[in-house]
């Protein structure tokens, strides 16, 4: 075996946790894949003689290179005038269960509720926290990576930690009585049994939609606004498919065979605390859903 080919089956140990690290950093299956393969340039380029971790390194590596795309991500925007809601790329898997290959992915319970929060930081804190608070990297490794002391990056991540523990849900853990919750909500939304809906749903409950550039979406509060609009939505609805959208109960509506829009449910104390709903027709377009044939 040539060095070529020993650092590249190293690398390979490691690219499911890499792939791991960049989703919860950028929130993009594409862009994710990217960063994984810009670590593989990088390792390939460098001396790695005197690395004793390499996991360890090929992490922090995957984490600068997600920094950089958050911040080009970040100077594209028009801020303050856009104020669009960007959902991340939902995973789906079929009824039955996690697919194998995605479990690496949803470790951690990492619902779309917390990666949408996490799109809300800045890139900084957004590295520190992943790193850290997910992956267990410390501070003085994560320090390097963001150009400020270790002191300075455990404030980032405790900074971020607050936002997320303060706008995060905590959902209920049985997939099956997550379930009954969803289906009770679409058959009360096809019904227009406004009473029903208000019931099923948190007072609080936050809808996020994202119709892409040409059908921006936005934010829904309040358990009324919600429920009046499951109602006028439902008449266009199409087919409601079941699915675990990032390990949680969800939907896919589907017309002509063809996905319309995703729908990930959070269920928090037997109530919908809220819901994210991809209907930007580019990136439905791009979703494998033959998870959910059979």
């Amino acid at each position: 075996m040539d060095e070529n080919e020993f650092l590249a089956r190293r690398f390979e140990a490691h690219r499911t946790h890499l792939r791991a690290v960049a989703y919860r950093m950028l929130g993009s299956l594409s862009e994710a894949d990217d960063a994984v393969q810009e670590a593989w340039f990088k390792l390939h380029r460098s001396d790695t003689s005197e690395v004793g971790n390499l996991g360890g390194w090929l992490t922090t590596v995957v984490g600068r290179v997600c920094l950089d795309m958050l911040r080009a991500r970040t100077a594209r925007r028009e801020d303050p005038l856009e104020e669009r809601v960007r959902l991340p790329d939902p995973i789906i898997s079929g009824v039955d269960g996690v697919d194998p290959e995605q479990e690496a992915l949803l470790a951690d319970s990492v619902g779309l509720a917390l990666l949408v929060v996490l799109e809300a930081l800045a890139p900084a804190e957004r590295l520190a926290f992943v790193l850290h608070d997910l992956f267990a990297v410390p501070f003085d490794e994560i320090a390097p990576v963001v150009g400020r002391t270790p002191a300075a990056a455990r404030q980032l991540a405790s900074r971020a930690r607050r936002r997320v523990h303060g706008a995060v849900p905590t959902p209920d853990p049985d997939v099956a009585k997550q379930r009954e919750v969803v289906d009770a909500f679409l058959a009360a939304a096809r019904d227009g049994d406004f009473d029903a809906l208000v019931a099923l749903l948190d007072p609080d409950i936050v809808v996020r939609s994202d119709g892409g550039t040409l059908r921006p979406g936005g934010l829904v509060r309040g358990a009324a606004a919600v429920a009046g609009g499951a109602i006028f939505a439902a008449r266009f609805a199409g087919v409601s498919r079941p699915a675990l959208v990032n390990g949680a109960a969800g939907v896919v509506a589907t017309a002509d065979g063809r996905p319309i829009s995703v729908l990930a449910f959070t269920i928090t104390n037997g109530r919908i605390a809220s819901i994210a709903i991809l209907n930007d027709p580019e990136r439905l377009d791009r979703l494998d859903l033959t998870v959910l044939e059979g």
